[in-house]
């Protein structure tokens, strides 16, 4: 799990507590019996380095946020701010606005000259102060304004979308030959990063969705036959979807992608749900919007700017099967629809998010000025690591659905292993 550094490192550092770039941690912390010596692939620890590859007070940083909302962008922001200019006296820290668009300069997107005063209750807010967007980079066109306003490193804050094309843009300056540290932190509401535990902007996710589920079931019981659906973020992983279901131990009915379910029939989720109602009077479902893709007629996909296939709206399709569902079981219904999914995302971080934030962001300034290049933090066991682009935007993390977290859903909820 090397990753890759710009070339010898011979400025001393300002900082303390020094990490070695010999130290690892492995991928695998449980010995399998018949592999009791193989620890896995070995990753490198984040932290301070003794020795830099930049002379501090010569750099030249930038700062780019991409891809939707989330909780804690500003908090990130903030901290990189204050590392590289509290932490290492650096010249100059420049925002590119409005995603890579700010990069390509036909956009006439300015950056921002970002200094303590810029950034001094920025954290307190949702949203990003630099803006973002989707879509790809024009990868020469990049490079060519970087090398341009000599930036010295590039800290990308962005899910797969944005770490790939960061990806291509370390290839890109590798192969010009320009010194370039492109270091990622890794974003996405969905927590579905391989070798993240935990993204930032998740658990303010579920703290958020946990409300929304609570006006959902109080909606829900004060009715007769009262069904409150919920639709989650979500696109390929049902984290936000599972865990809101234990955090709030008031749902009764956990739809995610990793799980494909029937509508129809004997064993159905219609069936299912009808039957609680009838017996309890009401219920609660929360739908993760990636859930039942497989439920629509097929038809040609169509991407969005990032090249993301755009999903079928699974909320309004599965609130008219519910529908029909008890139409034709002739059983009144009071249908309540909650779709609170950018409410969610443009809140500010809460306390353990903004935590989360600034160590993140931290790690990355740390791993920059030591001219590491071509890598995301990761959060691996309980620790931070530099982990290789290559390897962040080759898959993703998805629900273990024989593990403990799915299982706790099940028991919270106690619906069925599968509907149908």
């Amino acid at each position: 799990m090397t990753v890759t550094t710009l070339g010898p490192c011979k400025y001393p550092s300002p900082r303390s507590g020094f990490v070695s770039d010999d130290e690892k941690i492995p991928a695998n912390i449980i010995r399998a019996p018949d592999r009791p010596d193989d620890p896995g692939p070995l990753f490198e620890i984040a932290g301070p380095r003794e020795r830099l590859y930049f002379d501090p007070p010569r750099v030249r940083a930038g700062i780019i946020t991409c891809g939707g909302l989330c909780p804690g962008l500003n908090n990130v922001i903030r901290s990189l701010v204050r590392e590289l200019h509290g932490g290492y006296e650096v010249r100059e820290v420049i925002g590119f606005r409005m995603g890579y668009g700010g990069l390509d300069p036909r956009n006439h997107h300015e950056p921002m000259v970002l200094v303590h005063s810029s950034v001094d209750d920025i954290h307190q807010q949702g949203g990003t102060i630099l803006g973002t967007s989707r879509g790809p980079v024009d990868v020469g066109a990049a490079v060519e304004n970087l090398i341009r306003r000599k930036i010295d490193m590039l800290f990308c804050i962005g899910g797969d979308g944005t770490q790939r094309g960061a990806y291509a843009l370390y290839e890109a300056c590798k192969a010009r030959g320009h010194a370039l540290a492109v270091v990622g932190v890794p974003k996405t509401i969905d927590n579905d990063v391989l070798y993240v535990d935990r993204t930032f902007g998740y658990l303010t996710a579920l703290e958020e969705a946990r409300h929304v589920i609570d006006a959902a079931h109080n909606e829900a019981r004060s009715v007769e036959n009262g069904v409150a659906l919920v639709k989650v973020m979500g696109r390929h992983a049902g984290f936000i979807a599972a865990g809101a279901t234990i955090a709030s131990q008031d749902v009764n009915f956990t739809l995610v992608p990793e799980v494909p379910f029937r509508l129809e029939g004997k064993g159905g989720f219609v069936a299912a749900l009808t039957e609680r109602v009838r017996d309890r009077g009401h219920a609660v479902v929360v739908v993760a919007e990636g859930a039942g893709q497989d439920l629509f007629p097929s038809e040609p996909h169509i991407t969005d700017a990032s090249g993301n296939v755009k999903l079928k709206d699974i909320g309004p399709f599965l609130a008219k099967a519910i529908a029909d569902g008890f139409a034709a079981e002739k059983l009144p219904l009071t249908l309540r629809y909650f779709d609170p999914g950018y409410q969610i995302r443009s809140r500010p971080a809460n306390c353990e998010d903004a935590v989360l934030c600034d160590m993140f962001a931290r790690q990355a300034v740390h791993a920059a000025m030591a001219g590491k290049t071509g890598m995301v933090v990761g959060l691996l066991h309980g620790t931070f690591i530099h982990v290789p682009t290559s390897l962040i935007v080759a898959g993703a993390k998805r629900l273990d659905t024989d593990g403990l977290f799915w299982h706790s859903v099940l028991a919270a909820n106690q619906q069925p292993d599968r509907f149908g």
